[in-house]
């Protein structure tokens, strides 16, 4: 069994930062690669950001690229997500994900391929 668990959402202004963290347990966390997705109310849960096991590669989705960056440290079984120049249609619920398997495959952006989700993080930007 895997266990998520998220932290670092909150009340941001606009054009501030953030950064979501995710430790994982259970499997060994560093085989498999990291996912964040978000969903604010009312709408889809939408992919944000992908990681391989490795850290090498990464994926993002339209609405993060060139503004979040996620990154990995497997020494501490943590993904992080830096969330920079915010804005107010950023507001949801962030989700980690942990991928299905099999271990060492490139990063997926279908939520499809990841079985194991977080609690969730609030993350709220201000006008």
């Amino acid at each position: 069994q895997v266990q998520l668990v998220e932290s670092g959402g909150g009340l941001v202004q606009v054009g501030g930062s953030l950064r979501l963290s995710c430790v994982a347990s259970g499997r060994t966390p560093s085989r498999y690669g990291m996912g964040w997705f978000r969903q604010a109310p009312g709408l889809e849960r939408e992919f944000v950001a992908a990681i391989s096991w490795s850290g090498v590669r990464t994926d993002y989705g339209d609405s993060a690229k060139g503004r979040f960056t996620i990154s990995r440290d497997n020494a501490k079984n943590t993904a992080y997500l830096q969330m920079n120049y915010l804005k107010p249609e950023d507001t949801a619920v962030y989700y980690c994900a942990a991928d299905s398997g099999p271990p060492y495959r490139d990063y997926v952006d279908v939520q499809s391929e990841y079985a194991y989700w977080g609690q969730g993080t609030q993350v709220t930007v201000s006008s």
